[in-house]
């Protein structure tokens, strides 16, 4: 039997986290995504080192491999990695009025539905409510939705990414009480 374990991320494992996210960009938004805004989310998606540094972004891995990833934020940048066209947005949430932010979710392609993403999500929000946060939220990526529906998040908002090279993004806002 498989064994998961996760762990909050550090520095050390960037360069894996980023092959990880470029192989789940690559190969989860097929059927989701045209070719082309694959190409333009790779300017949209990534990875916001501000989560590591805060100790909040996980790993989860199988037997020893990297499985999946993903973290929470008390920072209101809602989404986008430290290379995209995303503005940060540093500033501290407060827990009585703000949800916080589930960010930056990807899977392996090689453990695509076995439950990674999940197990993701249920850490992130386990963490986020222990730090005093009622409900949370996430900018989705559309290969995203379906798992953040079985999670119980529901829809807020549609959203479109800055164009890239001429090309938008479709993102999905997303919510839950926790």
């Amino acid at each position: 039997m498989t064994m998961l374990t996760h762990r909050i991320a550090i520095m050390d494992d960037l360069d894996n986290l980023r092959a990880l996210m470029a192989r789940a960009i690559d190969h989860l938004q097929t059927g989701f995504l045209t070719p082309e805004q694959i190409t333009a989310s790779r300017h949209v998606m990534g990875l916001d080192t501000q989560l590591i540094k805060d100790g909040t972004y996980f790993l989860v891995e199988s037997d020893g491999v990297l499985a999946g990833c993903g973290g929470w934020s008390y920072r209101a940048t809602l989404y986008g990695g430290d290379a995209s066209v995303v503005a940060r947005e540093p500033e501290v949430l407060d827990p009585a009025r703000d949800a916080a932010r589930i960010r930056a979710m990807y899977t392996n392609p090689d453990f695509a539905r076995q439950g990674i993403g999940r197990r993701v999500m249920q850490v992130c929000e386990d963490a986020a409510r222990a730090a005093g946060f009622a409900r949370t939220e996430m900018m989705a990526t559309m290969a995203g939705v379906p798992l953040y529906r079985s999670c119980g998040y529901g829809p807020i908002e549609e959203v479109l990414s800055a164009p890239i090279d001429g090309v938008q993004v479709p993102l999905l806002r997303m919510g839950k009480v926790l």
